[in-house]
């Protein structure tokens, strides 16, 4: 596993180019003029891509507070704020991660009424022992500092496990205010149809960490916060306009899966898949089998899919309802459109331009913007 961390020498030379001083402010990345905007070829047609953001190290959320300010996650532990000015802010208070391997520093979400509550919900992996589990805390961020206030664990995986792959961690806010977050297996693949483990689960929460009353297995069969399970490592999670539920997962060599998460419902891994093991083997009992859930599509072979977002159509009609989804194998963003029950993957955006995509996002405006983590940058994209 290469170092993650950046040369500090290489954050202050940024930061210095943007003119930012003082505590905080020297370890930003640049944020970079709209002079470096670019136009690209999509199939709506042309559009700008600009770059926002440079000098990031691992980047794995963005998460937007309104039309000019947003959070972004380094996965070694950083949570940087942005509000319009030339340069980051470090934000203070946030909880100490273990960062090993896909480990660390995850997804960043504001909360609905984060202009009433100003709440924000952190996925993180934390250390217990020499092991690490994913956890989910919930904080309230204060932009003067900029600083996290009350700070609060609300929810932490059954079991920790050793080793760095799988640790899922998307959140998403239902419209219902409760939590919905993707735990990977951890590697652990069997644990996937346990109900005694959060591991290959996707858990619903309420926002102070409770059980909600209405979770499939509250009257006993599984641990209560089990909303769904048998997934293997789903790192993109969104709501569609109708406020369903959808997620992305990992497969294995291929079998990267779109499902769209009912209560109670088991989606299979490892008894079933459309990927096989690295060693070319064939996985559990096929494709398919009895009471086990179909995916609504599958890449193979795999994308390395990573963050989901499903356009509003704001800017782009033509898109309305579309999912948009990260690679990290491929360096695009795979557009799908609806199609009949499932989803026809209508195109490869910006194949092979920009490195590793880990996040998709809608900001309020309707502008798309994404991480690309090889680029250690942030773009937007609109219409030309």
């Amino acid at each position: 596993m290469r170092d993650h961390n950046v040369d500090p020498n290489r954050r202050l030379i940024l930061a210095g180019a943007a003119g930012a001083l003082g505590t905080g402010l020297a370890l930003g990345p640049l944020v970079v003029p709209r002079a470096r905007a670019e136009s690209r070829q999509t199939g709506a047609g042309p559009v700008t891509v600009t770059a926002m953001v440079r000098g990031l190290d691992e980047p794995w959320a963005i998460a937007f507070l309104d039309n000019r300010r947003y959070l972004i996650t380094e996965r070694d532990g950083r949570l940087l704020y942005f509000d319009g000015s030339e340069s980051s802010k470090r934000v203070d208070g946030v909880p100490n991660v273990y960062a090993e391997g896909q480990g660390g520093l995850l997804d960043v979400v504001v909360a609905r009424d984060f202009a009433s509550s100003g709440e924000i919900f952190l996925s993180y992996a934390e250390r217990r022992g020499g092991a690490g589990a994913t956890a989910v805390a919930r904080a309230r961020f204060d932009p003067t500092g900029p600083r996290l206030t009350g700070v609060t664990p609300i929810f932490r995986m059954s079991t920790a496990s050793r080793g760095g792959r799988h640790f899922g961690s998307r959140i998403v806010e239902a419209r219902d205010g409760t939590l919905l977050v993707t735990l990977g297996d951890r590697g652990a693949a069997e644990r996937a149809q346990d109900p005694q483990v959060h591991n290959g689960k996707v858990v619903r929460i309420t926002r102070r960490g409770g059980v909600p009353s209405d979770n499939p297995f509250v009257g006993g069969g599984a641990l209560p916060e089990i909303y769904s399970l048998g997934h293997r490592n789903a790192q993109g999670a969104a709501l569609d306009a109708q406020g369903r539920y959808w997620t992305v997962a990992h497969g294995a060599q291929g079998g990267d899966e779109i499902n769209q998460p009912r209560p109670g419902r088991n989606y299979g891994w490892p008894r079933i898949s459309y990927g096989r093991n690295y060693n070319g083997s064939k996985i559990g009992e096929g494709t398919s089998a009895p009471g086990l859930e179909q995916p609504a599509f599958y890449w193979d072979p795999s994308i390395a899919p990573s963050g989901l977002m499903i356009y509003s159509g704001r800017l782009w009609p033509a898109w309305r309802g579309q999912f948009f989804v990260g690679s990290l194998k491929f360096d695009m963003i795979s557009r799908l459109a609806p199609s009949g029950s499932g989803f026809t993957e209508a195109e490869r955006m910006f194949s092979g331009v920009y490195s590793r995509i880990r996040d998709v996002r809608e900001a309020p405006d309707g502008s798309i913007w994404f991480l690309s983590v090889g680029d250690g940058a942030t773009y937007r994209i609109t219409p030309v």
